[in-house]
C-alpha cells in the first residue's frame, strides 16, 4: 500500500512538471555540481546547454551575456546565505541559431550545515517564451496607442494653424473689400482672397486623401496607361508656374511605356514630387524622368538643384507636417501623402541629397 502511494504521488508529481514545462534540479553547495532530477521544459529544435554534473559557473556562462552577471550574482547571493531565495528571468543563446530563448527559475535553500550555511540548493526553471512575447506584444501595442494619441494631438494642432493661417486672409480680405473703390486694388485682394481659398481646399484635400487611403476606403483603380503621357500631363502642370532661371527637363527611358497601375494616385505622387522641387529650387534645373522596367517595376525620379536637404532629415521630410524650411509655403503633408500612396500600391518613396547640391526623390512602383 506504501508502495502504491508513493508510485501515485510520483504520477501526479510528474503530471504537474509536464503540464508546467518544469525542470527541477539540485545544487550542492560543497561540490558545485549542479544535478537535474526531471527536466520537462519544451526543447523542440532548441538546444538545451544544461547537463547533470556541470558546475554552476558553466550554466551560467551559457545564459546570455546581458544577462549572465545578474544571474550569476543572484546564485552566489543565495549560495552564500546572503539571500534565502531566488528569482531570475533570462535569455539563452541557441547555438547555430543567432536567436535566444526565455528562462524563469525559482530556487531556494534544501538543507543549512550546523552553522547555517547553505549547502545545498532547491531550484526549479521554465521556459517563458510565449509569455515573453505576450509582454511584448503588450507592449508594443501601449507603444502604439501612446504614439496614436500623441500623432492626434500634434494633428489637430498642426491643422489648426495650417487652416488658420489662409482662413484668417480670406475673411480679413472679405471684410474690407467692400471699402475698397479702386478697381485695380480690388483686383489685387481678389487674387489673394482666391490664392488663399485655393491653399485652403489643398489642406482640406489633402488630409481627406491621406485619411481615406490609411482607412482602406478608397480602393485602387487599377488601368493600363501610357506612363510617358501621365508625366507629360503632370509636367503641363508646372510649365508656367516655373520660378525664373529654373528650366524644366525630361528624361523618359523610352518612346513610350504602358503600365498597369492606379493612375490617379501615381500622378499625384510625380504632381507633389514636381511641386516640390519648385518649392526648394530657385535656379538650375529641375529634371523628371524614368529607368527601364526591371523585375516588373518602374522608378519615377525627379532631381533637382535646389537647397537640398541636410542627411538628419531625409527621413523626417516624410513625417506628416514637417517642414524643412518653416518661410515655404505649404503645410507639410505633400511627401507624407506621396509615401502613403506608393505603399498602397506596393512601393515606396525614398529620397538623395545633400546641402547644397540638391535632391532627387524616386518613387519605385510595381507596373503589372
Amino acid at each position: 500500500q506504501l508502495l502504491e502511494k508513493v508510485g501515485k504521488h510520483n504520477v501526479e508529481y510528474e503530471f504537474v512538471l509536464g503540464t508546467m514545462k518544469l525542470s527541477i534540479w539540485h545544487f550542492d553547495v560543497r561540490t558545485g555540481i549542479l544535478t537535474f532530477e526531471h527536466d520537462f521544459r519544451e526543447k523542440g529544435n532548441k538546444y538545451f546547454t544544461n547537463v547533470d554534473g556541470m558546475s554552476m559557473d558553466d550554466s551560467v556562462s551559457s545564459i546570455d551575456p546581458r544577462d549572465a552577471e545578474r544571474v550569476g550574482q543572484a546564485m552566489a547571493d543565495l549560495c552564500s546565505g546572503r539571500t534565502s531565495s531566488y528569482h531570475e528571468t533570462y535569455r539563452v543563446p541557441v547555438p547555430y541559431d543567432n536567436s535566444v530563448y526565455w528562462e524563469e527559475s525559482y530556487a531556494t535553500v534544501a538543507e543549512r550545515d550546523i552553522d547555517g550555511h547553505p549547502v545545498k540548493i532547491v531550484g526549479t526553471t521554465m521556459r517563458i517564451d510565449e509569455r515573453k512575447a505576450m509582454e511584448e506584444a503588450l507592449v508594443q501595442a501601449r507603444n502604439r496607442a501612446e504614439e496614436s494619441d500623441r500623432l492626434k494631438t500634434a494633428f489637430i494642432a498642426n491643422m489648426s494653424h495650417e487652416i488658420r493661417t489662409p482662413l484668417n486672409a480670406i475673411v480679413g480680405f472679405t471684410s474690407v473689400l467692400p471699402d475698397i473703390d479702386d478697381p485695380e486694388e480690388r483686383k489685387s485682394l481678389l487674387d489673394l482672397i482666391h490664392e488663399n481659398t485655393q491653399k485652403l481646399l489643398h489642406i482640406v484635400d489633402d488630409v481627406v486623401n491621406i485619411s481615406k487611403i490609411e482607412s482602406g476606403q478608397e480602393e485602387l483603380v487599377m488601368t493600363t496607361f501610357d506612363l510617358n503621357v501621365m508625366l507629360a500631363e503632370a509636367i503641363s502642370h508646372f510649365a508656367e508656374r516655373l520660378n525664373q532661371g529654373v528650366e524644366l527637363k525630361v528624361s523618359f527611358a523610352q518612346e513610350s511605356l504602358a503600365i498597369t497601375t492606379d493612375m490617379i494616385r501615381l500622378s499625384t505622387i510625380a504632381k507633389h514630387l514636381i511641386s516640390n522641387a519648385m518649392k526648394f529650387t530657385q535656379q538650375g534645373e529641375i529634371e523628371v524622368g524614368y529607368d527601364n522596367p526591371v523585375d516588373g517595376r518602374v522608378c519615377i525620379w525627379v532631381r533637382d538643384t535646389g537647397k537640398g536637404i541636410a542627411e538628419e532629415n531625409l527621413e523626417r521630410i516624410f513625417e506628416r507636417f514637417y517642414k524643412v524650411d518653416e518661410f515655404i509655403p505649404g503645410a507639410g503633408l505633400g511627401l507624407s501623402i506621396c509615401r502613403v500612396m506608393a505603399f498602397s500600391l506596393g512601393g515606396n518613396v525614398t529620397v538623395e541629397s545633400k546641402l547644397g547640391e540638391g535632391s532627387t526623390f524616386r518613387v519605385d512602383v510595381p507596373i503589372q
